[in-house]
Parts: structure tokens; sequence; C-alpha cells
């Protein structure tokens, strides 16, 4: 292939991808907006509009730090490099079930000689975001269980602490059952990530995973202002029980790019309907806080991936 067929070739491909990633963006908004014609603004108090905006970038600064000590492990790389990379995986999230294509989108924007190392090290990122999510989950769960008492809702939490266990014996003691996996085969693929984990200390995994925490707190913050500015009063501590019962949820159940909306907001309205009536101000909130974080960076991402060489 010469090189004049790789540009076009280039071009063309990222081209593609960022029409249907902005086609995605569209009909997700718009099918969305349709659902509230007739609704009212007015009365609406946008100091809480204007403070969750405010925690947009320091949301976004949280995980492209995370995201750099992590790729540093890999290969060097540059603050730019990794807010590029950032962008370009939140865009390619949209169009994957449950955005598990973030973290192989932010490899497009890194070089390609170190792919397996870079792949380990955003298997470690997924492990910090799904232990994270669970820890809080359970919190979350467990207040549940006591507010509404259930068989069901005993039965998720059994499972989510069989879970969080599992995922933390991944993440901090992966060398000392790593031996043991050798003697599967089709196992053997994760020497390379164990020696990755082998270059973080127990303080840097740890810094890893606060960082991921860190996220997930301004996150539902972010929320909580979201439903303050609809005039739903939840800021407070059971507010946040529920929206990490809320966030646990949206991760657990299998979605796909253009359902996940509809799905955020069958699962708010199961959780928030006993604190508030208002019904309508619940879904805003979620359709507010999916434009926010995902949208606006999802719009540069798009227009990052048409200067990515996928050919080379």
């Amino acid at each position: 292939m010469n090189k004049s067929t790789k540009i076009w070739l280039n071009a063309l491909v990222g081209l593609a991808i960022s029409v249907l990633l902005l086609f995605s963006i569209y009909h997700q908004i718009h099918t969305q907006l349709v659902r509230f014609p007739n609704y009212s603004f007015s009365g609406l108090s946008t100091r809480y509009l204007f403070l969750c905006l405010i925690l947009m970038p320091f949301n976004m600064v949280v995980e492209v730090l995370k995201w750099k000590f992590l790729s540093n492990a890999a290969q060097p790389t540059t603050l730019a490099e990794a807010w590029k990379s950032y962008f370009a995986g939140i865009s390619l999230s949209l169009i994957t079930p449950n955005r598990i294509g973030e973290y192989p989108g932010r490899l497009l924007y890194l070089k390609r000689k170190n792919t397996v190392r870079l792949v380990s090290v955003s298997i470690l990122g997924a492990f910090t975001q799904f232990v994270t999510l669970f820890f809080y989950g359970i919190i979350g769960l467990c207040y549940y269980n006591f507010a509404f008492p259930g068989y069901w809702q005993q039965i998720a939490l059994g499972i989510s602490f069989i879970v969080l266990a599992l995922l933390l014996v991944a993440f901090f003691l992966f060398e000392q059952w790593a031996s043991w996996i050798e003697n599967f085969p089709w196992l053997r693929r994760l020497h390379t990530y164990r020696s990755l984990i082998h270059r973080f200390s127990m303080s840097e995994q740890l810094i890893v995973l606060g960082l991921s925490m860190l996220r997930f707190l301004i996150y539902s913050v972010q929320f909580l202002l979201l439903l303050a500015w609809m005039n739903i009063p939840l800021l407070t501590i059971k507010g946040w029980l529920l929206t990490t019962l809320y966030f646990w949820c949206i991760a657990v159940i299998p979605s796909i790019a253009f359902a996940e909306l509809g799905i955020r907001g069958q699962v708010s309205l199961f959780i928030f309907q006993s604190s508030t009536g208002n019904v309508i101000g619940v879904l805003i909130a979620s359709l507010g806080l999916w434009a926010i974080n995902l949208i606006l960076p999802a719009l540069i991402g798009s227009v990052l991936l048409i200067r990515i060489r996928f050919f080379k």
C-alpha cells in the first residue's frame, strides 16, 4: 500500500467514524428531547446547574491524570497525549456496549508498538473502575436493604460482596496467584499483565484507585446538583446513597449506546420514585449528567479521530 493510498484511507476511516459518532450523539439527544416537548424550565435554580458545569473539568482532569499515570507504565506519555487519548476513548465508548470501547479507543492516540503493554494497563484501569463502582454500589445496596428490605435486594448485595472481593484479589494480590494460572495455557497471556502490575507498588495502586474513587464522588455530586436544579432536594446523605445505587445499576445492566439513555431514565425512576414525584425532573437530570460528561468530550473526540492514522 503506497503512501497516498494510506493517507486517503486514514482520512476516510476517520471521517466515517466521526460521522457515525456525531449521528449517534444527535440520535440520542433528539430521542430524549422529544419526550419533554412542553416541559417548562422556568423557576429552576441555575446556580446548581452552574456548579455542576464547574465540576465537569475537575471530573475530566482526575480521569486524565489517572490515565497518564497508568500509560506511563507502558510508555512515556505526555499530558497532551493523555488528553487526546481520553477524548478519543469517550467518543468510541458511545458506540459500544456498556461503553467498553473507551479504553481501546484511548489506545488509538498512543504509539502502536506498545499495544500489548497499553492493553494491560487499560485492564488495570478497568479494574479500578469496577472496584470503585462495586465499593460504592455496596454502600448504596446496604442502605436500600435497610430502607426497602427484600429477597432480591439481599441476593444483589451478597453477589456484589463476592464480586468486589474477587476484584480486590485480582487488583492487589495478583502476584500471589498469578503463578497458578500458568498451568492453564489459555490464561498465560496474563503474564504481560502480571509484569506490568509488578511495576506498580502498593502505594501507586492505591493512588490509581483513589483517583477513581475521587472521580466517582465528583460524578455523584454532579448528579445531586442536577436534581437540585430540577427542584428535587436530595443534597443529603440519603440522596447520595441512592445515587451510588443508581450508578451501580447503570454499570451492571447491559446496554448499548443507543439504548443507554432510556435505561438510565428507567433506572433513575425506579430508584428515586420513593423520594420525589417529579418524574420528568429526574429524567432530565439523568439526561443532563450524560450530556455534560459524555457528549461535550465526545464532540471533541469525534473531531480528533479524523486525524488518527489507522493505516501506517
